[in-house]
């Protein structure tokens, strides 16, 4: 179930975050979202019921022939933001 969330960012963090997002294919509350999920990994339980119904069918559809750590993947990729809101700290 999603509910809204009202943030007080600064304007510029926002307008670069956007551009990123977009830049990505996301919106800011998907980056937002998934920077949350990544942060809070070690502290929830997702089970295969909480899928959203179009996950849970494409869940399993892909097959490599390596193992995939998807957490490291996720990680790499979630730190990659990090470093982005890291970087706009660091404007101010």
């Amino acid at each position: 179930m999603n509910t809204k969330l009202t943030l007080i960012i600064e304007k510029e963090i926002i307008e670069v975050a956007k551009k990123y997002a977009k830049e990505k294919g996301q919106s800011l509350s998907g980056l937002i979202e998934n920077y949350l999920k990544f942060i809070t990994t070690g502290r929830r339980q997702i089970t295969p019921e909480k899928l959203s119904p179009k996950v849970q069918k494409l869940r399993g559809i892909i097959k490599t022939g390596d193992k995939i750590d998807y957490k490291e993947v996720l990680t790499e990729e979630l730190s990659k933001i990090a470093k982005l809101s890291d970087s706009c700290d660091n404007i101010f």
